[in-house]
């Protein structure tokens, strides 16, 4: 394995981790999914250039399209949260409380 691939696959691994070990504010969760998105982004970069085949060129970028729309969907929810519950903590986030 090359070392290229060893730094994509720990840092998704340590986004994981740190997705299942610091679950308390909603920004660290969304920052730790957002390394997980690129982490992911640039695999399929570097599978489609072993490929070498011109059909896996659009992946990539849609894979980054859907990153950034889950971004900002992300962040409008958290301004959206913090501004009726006053807090951004995902233990205080309950669906059933209305």
């Amino acid at each position: 394995m090359s070392s290229t691939l060893f730094m994509l696959y720990s840092t998704f691994l340590i986004s994981i981790s740190g997705l299942i070990i610091q679950r308390t504010h909603l920004l660290s969760a969304l920052l730790c999914l957002e390394a997980m998105m690129l982490a992911m982004f640039l695999m399929l970069a570097l599978w489609t250039k072993q490929m070498e085949n011109m059909t896996h060129i659009p992946i990539p970028m849609f894979m980054l399209t859907f990153s950034a729309c889950e971004a900002s969907t992300g962040l409008s929810l958290m301004v959206a949260t913090t501004r009726t519950h006053s807090t951004d903590y995902l233990k205080n986030l309950n669906l059933l409380k209305c």
